[in-house]
C-alpha cells in the first residue's frame, strides 16, 4: 500500500532565525516571503497582533502555493501592556534595554499552520516570560556592540550572546524565543498528517 506523498512544506518567512530553527526537524521545505502590513492595528491586543499576522503569512503564501502545507508565525513582544518591536538602530536598542531591565518581558510567539488543500488553519499563541537582568548601561552598549540585535523584537537575541541578559524565562516551548515553536510545530504537522517520524 502507498502512503500518500507528503505535501510540499513552506516557510512563510524572511527570517533566518526561524529558517534554522525549522532545519532542526530535518524535513524538506522551501522558504518564500509573504509581503504584508505588520502594524499593529488600533486597540488589538498583543496576542491578537501576533495571532492575526501568523495566519496572515500564512494566507499570503498560500494563495501562490495551492496543494502546501505553509507555516506562518510572528511574534510580539510587551511590557507594561505597550508592544516591544524591533529597535532597528543602536539607539532604540539602548532604549528598549534600559527599559526593560530588571523587569519580565512577556513574548507572543504565534504559529500557523494552514493547509492549502483544505483550507484548515491551526493556530497557537505561544507565552514566554523572560525576565532581565539589572545590567548598567555599559553592559549594555557592549552587548549592542557585539551582537547588533536590531532586527529582533526587544533587541534580544536569545540564541546569541543576548542569552546572558536574561535572568529567567518560563515557556512551555524552549524554541518560542527564537520565534518558532517547534512543540507545537510538530503537534501541528502530526494532525496535518505529517509526522516527523513516520519510517
Amino acid at each position: 500500500m502507498n502512503t500518500p506523498a507528503r505535501p510540499p512544506l513552506i516557510l512563510a518567512s524572511s527570517s533566518r532565525y526561524r529558517r534554522e530553527l525549522l532545519e532542526r526537524l530535518r524535513i524538506p521545505f522551501e522558504v518564500a516571503v509573504p509581503d504584508i502590513d505588520e502594524t499593529p492595528l488600533p486597540a488589538e491586543a498583543p496576542e491578537q497582533t501576533a495571532l492575526r499576522l501568523a495566519r496572515g503569512k500564512a494566507d499570503a503564501i498560500a494563495a501562490r502555493h495551492p496543494g502546501a502545507l505553509v507555516i506562518g508565525s510572528d511574534q510580539v513582544a510587551t511590557l507594561d501592556g505597550v508592544q516591544v518591536g524591533k529597535p532597528g538602530s543602536h539607539d532604540k536598542a539602548l532604549a528598549q534595554l534600559r527599559w526593560m531591565r530588571g523587569r519580565t518581558v512577556v513574548f507572543h510567539s504565534a504559529l500557523c499552520l494552514l493547509d492549502s488543500r483544505s483550507g484548515e488553519a491551526q493556530l497557537r499563541d505561544v507565552l514566554t516570560q523572560a525576565t532581565f537582568r539589572e545590567l548598567d548601561d555599559a553592559e549594555l552598549e557592549t552587548y549592542l556592540r557585539l551582537e547588533q540585535p536590531y532586527d529582533v523584537a526587544g533587541s534580544a537575541k536569545s540564541e546569541g550572546l543576548g542569552i546572558a541578559l536574561l535572568e529567567r524565562v518560563e515557556s512551555d516551548d524552549p524554541t518560542a524565543l527564537i520565534g518558532l515553536p517547534l512543540i507545537a510545530l510538530t503537534t501541528m504537522l502530526r494532525r496535518a498528517g505529517c509526522p516527523l517520524f513516520a519510517g
